[in-house]
């Protein structure tokens, strides 16, 4: 199968659960193992295709963005929002950067993990759907301190491949009383910062891996994704507030036991 067709399912897979909290890089990691793709460039690729679904939140709100930067100089409620949005990426940054051979030579490997992970998580957003605290906030541009920092840490918890960065939050935000559009909301902006610190970090340490001859798979890769987030982040709030969380983790418990039983099968 030609290069371009691998590139054009893992930026679908990237781009569908990016901001789903199903786990993208279980979804991705699991797609990659069961395609038989080797290691080494197509890890680098995940990651750089995941700059296009990121961008997808920037199009999409592009003009609240905008409007937080212009009046940064003379709105404390802008300059609160600007620093909330750093101050929940602190954690997960220190985290990641410090574990950062642990998280991808060993947990990014253990395809079982990834399984256990997702089933695991999947049971926490039926449980958390049914069975969380009143939300007392509900404005993801104005969350208080300590609601932030709350946020920030339960992020730190994606560090483990099949936990979803965007399940962390989204979860972490429920239980500590934020209501989960807003918390879905924040986990958009958090987005930003956080995957971009991640792409610049794998595109060093990987500059070698990147010839002209693949730069044309990743911009595949790429622009599949960021149409397939766009699709994803303009109807997900929406659906969040009709159905909650439950389907999703029905659809993680579902991919988390085919996986173990492919595995299962492939072992025996």
């Amino acid at each position: 199968m030609a290069d371009w067709i691998y590139a054009v399912i893992l930026g679908l897979v990237e781009g569908l659960t990016e901001f789903i909290p199903v786990s993208s890089t279980g979804h991705l990691l699991l797609t990659k193992s069961l395609l038989g793709l080797p290691d080494g460039f197509w890890d680098t690729f995940s990651v750089m295709i995941q700059l296009g679904a990121i961008l997808a939140v920037v199009v999409l709100y592009f003009q609240r963005l905008w409007s937080v930067f212009l009046r940064l100089p003379s709105d404390p409620q802008a300059r609160w929002f600007a620093a909330s949005v750093v101050i929940a990426v602190i954690p997960s940054a220190i985290v990641g950067f410090a574990l950062h051979d642990l998280i991808k030579n060993v947990l990014f490997e253990s395809a079982p993990l990834i399984c256990v992970s997702l089933i695991l998580g999947g049971v926490v957003l039926i449980v958390v759907d049914r069975w969380s605290p009143r939300p007392r906030e509900n404005d993801a541009m104005a969350l208080s301190f300590w609601r932030t920092v709350g946020i920030g840490l339960f992020q730190c918890l994606s560090i483990v491949p099949g936990v979803s960065r965007s399940g962390a939050t989204i979860v972490g935000g429920a239980l500590i009383g934020i209501d989960r559009r807003a918390a879905t909301e924040f986990s958009f902006f958090m987005a930003i910062p956080t995957m971009v610190g991640a792409f610049a970090l794998d595109f060093w340490e990987n500059r070698d891996v990147l010839t002209a001859d693949n730069l044309g798979v990743i911009a595949v890769g790429f622009v599949v994704s960021f149409v397939a987030a766009v699709l994803v982040v303009k109807t997900m709030l929406g659906f969040i507030a009709r159905f909650g969380l439950t389907p999703y983790g029905w659809w993680r418990i579902a991919v988390g036991l085919i996986g173990l039983g492919v595995l299962q099968f492939a072992g025996s």
